[in-house]
């Protein structure tokens, strides 16, 4: 079994959200995988033209600002700043 490199535990979630850019005037929809009060992991179609900052928009209005930690194809590591 894998070591766990996160400081805290994420809690598996399925929660819609957008990543906002652009002062909130450009956006991609994505899906929270997992959730802390410091990080969370996005899983969305693609990663290609993401900035490393943005903010997190979920659906149930909460907002996180946000900067990469790591990345794949369609999944993206956050951590809240």
């Amino acid at each position: 079994m894998d070591e766990e490199r996160r400081g805290e535990i994420r809690h598996r979630t399925l929660k819609g959200a957008r990543i906002a850019t652009n002062d909130g005037f450009s956006t991609t929809t994505c899906v929270v995988r997992n959730l802390s009060d410091h990080s969370a992991l996005l899983r969305t179609t693609s990663v290609i033209g993401l900035p490393n900052a943005f903010q997190l928009v979920l659906d149930d209005g909460r907002t996180f600002e946000c900067t990469v930690a790591h990345k794949t194809a369609t999944d993206i590591g956050v951590q809240f700043t």
